[in-house]
Order: structure tokens, then C-alpha cells, then sequence
């Protein structure tokens, strides 16, 4: 096992490099969400950080002569304790900044410099080390540099694939920064080849450091939400279940990165958000519809109250995360067992792409935070829904837009979209009383054929209906899987 000592090393840096990466991604995500910006973010800070230790420990390698073993192991031991800091950044640096900045980028670039270049810079430092201690002439350096590099390499696709696929989502973030630091101290430790009373004891003070700093971030993230029922990492998402008193109501809420998905009452079990009850509108374009399909769970609350109200309907739930179905039976009182609902772990686009079955209403309502998956936004997406439904039958979606102005182009790409593909297209803004420039709520209806109109509950919904932008118009042009400068 000496001999390859270092070898192991370089592996397991690689290894951890990565894993750093997708962990940088889980705990920024609740201040900053995870866009494609976010994520190019973290990657381009990560890459210029292991540049520099890729420069900086060459640099160092040429300089020391002897004793490199020595320096090896102090940067892992310093990499391991700027690791046992993260979960304190998060509440002291990442949460307070990016409330005192606007721009998510900058506090994204701020912050993972800040919490993640460190120790990635000191993990990028030990392959050059290592090939100058492994080849400590001239002869063969080739060979040696390309094995430590590949050796690094696939350390980082093993890193990659065991954090993401096993780590994250059985482990949870907070217990992979634990036991990445004791890793590294792990590997500091095996890699120092001086041994004596001396470094024992200052070594495992060193240790008992790193166990300090980890717990006491999870203390001080415990101590700044004291609202905060579960924090759990799936395969898809870092997911929070609070429970709010507005002081009038008690909700219990579930949030992904920085968006609201679903809340409810917790005394009345009510669905909280407003945007859902627009839903209900689909018995009055169609009164024959018993059907219905919904894309995107979350916490199940509105095929809760869709199951709840109409009996005699049925409604399958298509929900990407299989995590975010548990959550919803465990912590919102959704029942599985209801012979009405229908649950499907996968995602809403392969599902459509691969769908014969016929539905009378389809619901969409996908997000994760405030971004709307692409993939479901587009022409081929909507004439995949308009194959799935049957004659009358409607799609009702949910967009998170302004009416108007800058922040208003999702709404009119997707108008446009689903007007190349429906009969008849309809747009209501849930809250009437909201400036049009502002983000928002706002409902997309598409009609197949000429609907079937429920005269009878007119009056029941409206209110609703009177919340129809009838003048509204667009001039973006219809968004493809080839184009679709909208969503995540």
C-alpha cells in the first residue's frame, strides 16, 4: 500500500474535486438557485481555481528540493479544514450575502470563490507535486506526468458518479463535507512519512478541529432556521419542508432551491397557493372531462385537492423525483393508495414522448425553483401534449412572467407556442391587482378542437374568468428543442 501511496492520493484528490463541485451546486442552490447560469458559474470558478494550483504547485515542486511529501501533506491538511468551513460560509457568508445582493450571479462568482476555490485550488496542487516526487529526475517525466494525470482523472469520473449517484442522494451534503475533510486528513496523515509524539498529538488536534467546525456549522445552519422541518438531498434537488406562522394561518411549505413549490394549510390542509385553484377552470372548458394527467408533484397539493373535489375523476401524476413523492406522503398527507391517482416516477418529457394513453385535461405545472424545465416549453413538447389529449380536451399551465416589458418573454414564447399547436389559447393573471411588468403567476390555457363549455359553472368560476387578458398578443416567435432561450 506505500508504494502506491501517492497515487492513491492523486486519485482520491481528483476524486474529491468532484465531488466538491456537485456539493458546491447543492448548497448554493437554496440562495441562488441551479440555472444553467449557476451552474456554468461553479464550473468556471472551479476550473480557474484548479488552474492556479495546477500553476502554483509546479511552481513549488521546482522550488523545494526536499521535503515535498511534507508540503504534500500540509495542503491536503489545510484542504481539509478550509472543507470543514463550508457548512459555516453557508450561514454566515453565502446566506447573509445573498440577501444583500440582488444579482445572483455575482453572489454565485462571490461565493464559490470564496467557499470552494480554496480547497480546490489546494487539491489542484497535488498532481504536479506529485510527479516532481515521483519522478525526481528528468528521465521518463513524460510518462510519469501523463500517468499522474490520468490517474487524476479518473479519479474525478469516479468522484463524479459515486457523489452523484450513491453519495448525495443517500447521505445528504452535510455528512459528504464531513466526510471529505476527515478524508483529507485521512490522506495528509498516511502521506507524512516523519512521524513523531510531536506530530501525533498536534495532528489529531487537528482532527478534532475539523470535527468542531462541521458541527458547529450545523448548529449555527439549525440556529438560523429554526423553521426548517427537513433539508434532504435527492437525486434531482437540495428540498426544504418549513413550517410558517404567519401569526393568522399555519403553512407548511416545501421549497426547492430558491423557489416555492407547494404550501398548504396546516390546520384546514387547504392548498395555499392561489395559482392552483385556476386549475379547477379545466371542468368548464370541458364538461365531459374525467381524465387528467399533471407534470410536476412536488407536494402533491393540488391532485390532493383535485381527488378530493371530483370523486369520481382520476388523475395520474408524473413527478420526476421519487424523493419529492415521499416527501409529499410523509410531511403533506398525500395517499398512495388512493385507486384514483395514478404515480409516475420519471420525466414529464420522455413520459409525453412515449405516452399512448388519452387524457381529457393535462396539468403543467414543472418547476425547479423559479425555472421552468426548456424541454417542456416547446412546439415538439406541446404537440406531444396535443397528441395526448383527447377531443375538447385542454392543457392548463402554469408560468412563472411578467405581463409586459422585460422580464415578460417566457409568456409570450410559450403564447406563440401554443397557438402554433391549439385550437384556442388563453392567458389569465392570477392576481389582477399585480403591476404587469412584475414576475408572477400567470395561467396558459390551450383548447384542442372547440372545447366543450360547462355553462352551468360559469358563475361558479367567475372570478376566475374574468381574470382573462383578452387583448393579449405576442410577437416572439415559437420555440423548438432546437431553440428555446427560456428556462433552465
Amino acid at each position: 500500500m506505500n508504494k502506491y501511496k501517492l497515487e492513491i492520493t492523486v486519485f482520491l484528490s481528483g476524486a474529491l474535486t468532484m465531488v466538491l463541485e456537485l456539493i458546491a451546486a447543492r448548497i448554493l442552490s437554496p440562495y441562488v438557485g441551479s440555472s444553467n447560469l449557476i451552474w456554468t458559474t461553479i464550473i468556471g470558478i472551479m476550473l480557474i481555481s484548479m488552474s492556479i494550483g495546477y500553476w502554483y504547485g509546479g511552481k513549488i515542486a521546482d522550488k523545494n528540493k526536499e521535503n515535498d511529501i511534507k508540503i504534500l501533506s500540509n495542503y491536503l491538511l489545510i484542504a481539509a479544514i478550509a472543507t470543514s468551513i463550508i457548512p459555516i460560509l453557508e450561514v454566515l457568508f453565502i446566506g447573509i450575502l445573498s440577501m444583500l445582493i440582488n444579482n445572483l450571479i455575482i453572489v454565485a462568482i462571490i461565493c464559490a470563490t470564496v467557499t470552494f476555490g480554496i480547497p480546490s485550488f489546494l487539491l489542484a496542487t497535488v498532481s504536479p507535486i506529485a510527479v516532481k516526487i515521483k519522478n525526481s529526475s528528468m528521465d521518463h517525466i513524460g510518462a510519469t506526468s501523463g500517468k499522474i494525470s490520468s490517474l487524476s482523472t479518473i479519479g474525478s469520473i469516479f468522484g463524479t458518479f459515486f457523489a452523484g449517484f450513491v453519495l448525495i442522494p443517500n447521505i445528504g451534503v452535510r455528512n459528504i463535507i464531513l466526510g471529505s475533510s476527515i478524508l483529507l486528513w485521512i490522506l495528509a496523515f498516511y502521506l507524512y512519512d516523519r512521524k513523531d509524539k510531536k506530530y501525533y498529538a498536534l495532528t489529531f488536534f487537528k482532527l478534532i478541529i475539523i470535527i468542531v467546525l462541521n458541527f458547529v456549522g450545523v448548529l449555527l445552519f439549525n440556529f438560523e432556521h429554526p423553521d426548517l422541518l427537513r433539508d434532504v438531498d435527492s437525486e434531482y434537488s437540495r428540498i426544504w419542508v418549513r413550517q410558517i406562522d404567519t401569526g393568522e394561518n399555519i403553512y407548511k411549505t416545501l421549497q426547492v432551491d430558491t423557489g416555492l413549490e407547494s404550501y398548504i394549510n396546516q390546520e384546514t390542509g387547504e392548498m395555499g397557493a392561489t395559482y392552483l385553484y385556476y386549475y379547477d377552470l379545466f371542468e368548464y372548458y370541458n364538461k365531459e372531462a374525467n381524465d387528467a394527467l399533471m407534470i410536476g408533484g412536488a407536494a402533491y397539493t393540488y391532485p390532493m385537492h383535485y381527488l378530493k373535489k371530483y370523486e369520481n375523476k382520476t388523475i395520474d401524476v408524473v413527478e420526476i423525483d421519487e424523493k419529492m413523492t415521499q416527501i409529499a406522503e410523509e410531511e403533506f398527507g398525500l395517499d398512495k393508495n388512493n385507486p384514483n391517482l395514478g404515480l409516475i416516477t420519471q420525466d414529464g418529457r420522455s413520459y409525453l414522448n412515449y405516452n399512448e394513453k388519452k387524457y381529457d385535461t393535462v396539468f403543467i405545472d414543472a418547476f425547479k425553483g423559479l425555472n421552468a424545465p426548456f424541454e417542456l416549453t416547446t412546439y415538439e413538447a406541446m404537440q406531444k401534449v396535443y397528441n395526448s389529449l383527447n377531443d375538447n380536451g385542454t392543457v392548463i399551465t402554469n408560468i412563472i412572467s411578467a405581463v409586459e416589458g422585460d422580464d415578460a418573454d417566457f409568456i409570450k414564447y410559450e403564447y406563440s407556442t401554443y397557438k402554433a399547436i391549439f385550437d384556442d389559447v388563453k392567458v389569465f393573471q392570477v392576481n389582477p391587482n399585480n403591476s404587469d411588468d412584475e414576475e408572477q403567476n400567470l395561467i396558459l390555457v390551450g383548447i384542442k378542437r372547440n372545447g366543450n363549455i360547462n355553462t352551468d359553472k360559469e358563475k361558479e368560476y367567475g372570478e376566475l374568468l374574468n381574470n382573462e387578458i383578452k387583448d393579449f398578443t405576442s410577437d416572439k416567435p415559437v420555440i423548438t428543442d432546437d431553440y428555446a432561450p427560456i428556462g433552465d
